[in-house]
């Protein structure tokens, strides 16, 4: 990265309420230079605008985190993203539909036709969450996959308990070594 020039952005989108402020706070805590126990989780409030976090993934890495009521304003910063998590609530079917219609509208948008994302079921530690073969049936993510131009993962998570957030930090690493 030369000098003066700003790290990678990755944006952090996804509806409302599914987690995605304290899964961001755990990746801080994880890649910390001396990583610290995750404990309790703290509490969160819903996001109002737009919240930035580091990351050292070794490399700075800035993560976006826009609320999920912001939902119509997404596009205004797809041209400064170098990688897209999308979060969905894995216990709320109430969701499903409205997310994957989100899903959908982020990844026709042109800006983010090579951008590499993640798709994190998240909130599986709760007893009503749909497990990935279930999220993955009902987005009909086989579909969804087969048609995008980017490449795209899907892992299950839980920020509350820190659930598959290793495998996070590892292909944000990974996102850093695509060519941009």
């Amino acid at each position: 990265m030369a000098a003066g020039r700003s790290p990678p952005t990755f944006l952090l989108l996804g509806a409302a309420g599914g987690g995605k402020s304290l899964l961001v706070r755990r990746l801080r805590q994880l890649s910390a230079e001396e990583p610290a126990e995750l404990g309790e989780p703290p509490a969160t409030l819903p996001t109002v605008g737009t919240n930035l976090t580091d990351l050292r993934l070794p490399r700075r890495v800035t993560v976006r985190e826009l609320g999920g009521c912001m939902g119509p304003i997404w596009p205004s910063y797809y041209s400064e993203c170098s990688a897209l998590l999308f979060v969905v609530d894995a216990s709320n079917p109430s969701q499903v539909s409205s997310s994957c219609i989100q899903l959908l509208s982020v990844l026709s948008a042109a800006p983010l036709a090579s951008v590499p994302v993640l798709v994190l079921f998240n909130k599986i530690d709760l007893p009503c969450y749909m497990s990935l073969v279930e999220m993955k049936s009902l987005f009909r993510m086989q579909d969804i996959v087969s048609c995008a131009t980017q490449p795209i993962t899907m892992l299950e998570t839980s920020a509350r308990d820190g659930t598959g957030l290793a495998d996070v930090l590892q292909w944000l690493r990974s996102a850093l070594r695509e060519p941009c």
